[in-house]
């Protein structure tokens, strides 16, 4: 066998151990796709039955303009409504736009609760909008948005 031979299939043998394993990670990245995995335009229409959504002065959603942790972004909405037998808030959504599995939070209220009010935090895949959703008592749905940009550990 000759040097030459011998270095050629020695350095192919080298490009073959390094790259396989990277080749197949990036394989493995592109097939792992959660099972709860939503689009923000496909979960809103789960959300809604595909109803019409309107934007009011009524929800208020307090959101921060920058957050410096996307892990823990802190998320309030108040919903404006009399909490009466006839007239009450059921149900708050809270949606972040961009995140694969677009749909963060829901919660059931009665006119028991006195006040439509939610707060929690968020994880955020990044600079996106956090949106809620209300699902007044007459079946109607009111919404409310806010930017929120996402930096890396703060200097973005």
């Amino acid at each position: 066998m000759l040097r030459r031979t011998f270095i050629q299939w020695a350095g192919l043998g080298l490009a073959a151990t390094v790259l396989a394993p990277s080749v197949l990670s990036a394989e493995e990245k592109q097939k792992i796709v959660s099972p709860n995995a939503m689009k923000f335009t496909d979960a809103l229409d789960k959300v809604t039955g595909g109803k019409k959504v309107s934007e009011s002065s009524k929800i208020k959603l307090v959101a921060p303009e920058i957050a410096e942790n996307g892990a823990v972004v802190p998320v309030k909405v108040d919903v404006e409504s009399p909490m009466s037998e006839s007239d009450y808030v059921k149900r708050i959504h809270v949606f972040a736009s961009k995140n694969a599995n677009s749909r963060c939070a829901s919660v059931e209220l009665t006119p028991a609760n006195g006040e439509a009010y939610f707060a929690t935090r968020l994880k955020l895949g990044g600079t996106q909008d956090v949106v809620a959703v209300a699902e007044l008592s007459n079946g109607t749905f009111i919404t409310a948005k806010q930017s929120v940009k996402v930096t890396i550990g703060g200097c973005g």
